[in-house]
């Protein structure tokens, strides 16, 4: 019986080798696909950061320390994005934000391109993602202009 016909999640085997060849493989089949994106899906930096900064929309600082002098009380729970463009590729970038949970099944960084799989979502933005792809797209364009 598998673990989402129990009820479980379905990477509940994700510490296993097993598992985690998995999600290697996921990972770089959902890169690659998001790589071929169409030329529309470019990102606008200056609305990526404009959406970093949003606290109500982006939500990126409540957690993460950025570059963004004018936004005060930033968060420590995740990584300070400060030079994180020279760290990581676009794509990786891309994933991270889509949702990183692929990446780190153990992550609390929300799943900002996801609609399926997730749990304790209010009614009303069921099956909605977060950010929408052309927002996602602005979001690493400005990410990746962090190079110090």
């Amino acid at each position: 019986m598998s673990p989402r016909s129990r009820g479980g999640s379905p990477l509940a085997g994700c510490g296993t080798a097993r598992g985690k060849a998995f999600l290697r493989v996921a990972s770089a089949l959902l890169a690659s696909v998001l790589a071929a994106a169409p030329a529309w899906a470019s990102g606008d930096a200056a609305r990526g950061r404009l959406i970093v900064a949003d606290r109500t929309r982006g939500l990126c600082v409540l957690c993460h320390a950025v570059p963004i002098d004018e936004e005060r009380f930033q968060g420590n729970l995740g990584p300070d994005l400060a030079g994180v463009g020279a760290r990581l590729g676009e794509a990786e970038m891309r994933q991270r934000v889509v949702d990183s949970r692929a990446l780190n099944p153990l992550s609390i960084m929300p799943s900002y391109g996801q609609t399926e799989g997730l749990h304790r979502v209010l009614p009303a933005l069921r099956g909605r993602p977060v950010l929408s792809a052309g927002e996602i797209e602005d979001v690493v364009a400005w990410l990746l202009t962090l190079r110090e």
